[in-house]
């Protein structure tokens, strides 16, 4: 298999982690397998994989209640260099990737919008709190991942860190994502992938969007509540598994139907905040599938 083996698999993944707008709940997306044909090319093969399909996600993180939104997914490589969106962000590897390494080091900036309680917010009490402005954040993407592991030549073990700061003066503070994740083609059809990851934030994050002041009280009924705020802290962890299976007899190119699932755990102060523990659930569940192409 070509070095694009898996990026249709991921699709499904990638599309999953707009969870309202963020990106701190990644499900999958696989890395490049190096590339195993013969030639001359210093750097890895020039693809491109789009993607469009539907999501269901809460409404908002810490929500018990659901939106179906759409999801869009675009990824490529162009002379050994990689970008990719996740959901709400554009990511780049200014690490190019060269014909045949088996380990690829990822490095790169990272630009998001995060747009949880902007919109769509189903409670009425946590609407009646107000919706929150969009917030822009940016920052680096670091990785690393191996080929040909455990089942295959072209199965996937990687590791990485999204690490993001509000740009846009809203949160005003940082979100730091590290991920593990392994994928392998069943195939030449057929992918599989698992991921889990661990989200840490800032205290002016839990502040923004988890704390409740004497006037969000009033209006919602819900208690005051300022925890969230007051330190840093692991807000959640998820768990995911995504797939696809190539209409085209081959996940290098041409249709791939795709898919996948994550669960997801609100923890310590951000959990206890009233608009999870009252108005919402600690279990956050996603769910998505839809269609890829790749050439």
């Amino acid at each position: 298999m070509r070095d694009d083996a898996a990026a249709s698999g991921s699709a499904s993944a990638t599309m999953l982690a707009q969870e309202s707008g963020t990106i701190d709940e990644a499900i999958l997306l696989p890395p490049i397998p190096p590339n195993s044909e013969n030639g001359e090319r210093k750097w890895a093969r020039d693809y491109f994989s789009i993607a469009a399909g539907i999501v269901s996600v809460p409404s908002y993180s810490g929500s018990d209640e659901r939106n179906i939104l759409p999801g869009f997914y675009l990824r490529g490589r162009v002379s050994g260099f990689a970008f990719s969106t996740r959901g709400t962000n554009l990511q780049v590897d200014l690490v190019r990737q060269r014909r045949g390494e088996k380990t690829d080091v990822k490095l790169g900036p990272i630009i998001n919008l995060r747009s949880d309680r902007t919109g769509r917010i189903k409670d009425p009490q946590v609407e009646a709190l107000g919706e929150k402005k969009l917030a822009i954040e940016a920052g680096v993407m670091a990785g690393v991942t191996h080929t040909g592991l455990v089942t295959s030549g072209y199965d996937q073990l990687g590791f990485r860190v999204v690490a993001l700061k509000d740009i846009s003066g809203r949160h005003g503070s940082w979100a730091i994502s590290p991920t593990i994740d392994y994928g392998t083609p069943l195939s030449k059809r057929a992918y599989v992938g698992v991921s889990a990851s661990v989200n840490l934030y800032g205290k002016g994050f839990g502040g923004y969007y988890y704390d409740i002041d004497p006037a969000g009280s009033a209006a919602s009924g819900l208690p005051v509540y300022d925890r969230a705020g007051r330190k840093a802290t692991v807000g959640k962890y998820t768990l995911g598994m995504a797939g696809a299976y190539a209409l085209s007899g081959d996940l290098r190119k041409g249709f791939v139907l795709i898919g996948g699932a994550q669960y997801g755990r609100m923890l310590g102060r951000f959990s206890d905040s009233p608009i999870v523990s009252i108005a919402g659930s600690r279990n956050q569940w996603l769910a998505g599938g839809g269609v890829a192409y790749q050439f």
